[in-house]
């Protein structure tokens, strides 16, 4: 298999819950999980990560928790255009994506590695090369990262990247 070097992680259904909350007024609010920022952060300096929505009405609340607060890349890429998308940016074969919808089986054929949470699409989780036990928005993300982490790069412990983040070593420091 050729080298890994990029993650492209779907919004909608992956790192927030698939759930859509509306009122009278339009779309309100997405659910994100915790531990899949924490798990992201390992991967970070191993691969290039990027994620991307369709969602346009939901957009800048995902625009807020990816670009804002976990200081990630984020597409506005319709569910149609994806594999045009990534061909256009990155080696296919090069790349993980991770994706739970009705037509990402279809971007599935095209990369080099495919992850789909428990709560995908059930045609999208026969095509995954890896399904996590976990739902969307509820620690897939993470799952995922460390199912990355010990095939791809060997790593079987769980450990901080410091770098980015709250870690402190086992002595408080």
């Amino acid at each position: 298999m050729t080298h890994i070097k990029n993650l492209i992680v779907d919004v909608d259904g992956v790192l927030s819950a698939s759930e859509l909350l509306y009122d009278s007024t339009g779309k309100k609010m997405k659910v994100f999980g915790p531990d899949d920022h924490d798990a992201l952060n390992m991967l970070r300096d191993k691969l290039n990560i990027v994620f991307i929505s369709g969602d346009k009405r939901g957009f800048e609340i995902s625009k807020r928790r990816v670009v804002t607060e976990m200081k990630f890349e984020l597409y506005l890429v319709s569910t149609l255009d994806r594999i045009k998308w990534i061909k256009e940016r990155f080696n296919p074969k090069e790349t993980i994506f991770m994706g739970d919808g009705i037509f990402d089986h279809v971007v599935f054929k095209e990369v080099a590695y495919s992850i789909c949470p428990s709560d995908g699409f059930y045609l999208t989780k026969e095509k995954a090369d890896f399904v996590t036990s976990a739902p969307g928005g509820k620690r897939a993300v993470a799952e995922a990262c460390v199912h990355i982490l010990k095939k791809f790069f060997n790593q079987s412990d769980i450990i901080p990247n410091r770098k980015y983040g709250i870690w402190k070593d086992k002595h408080g420091k």
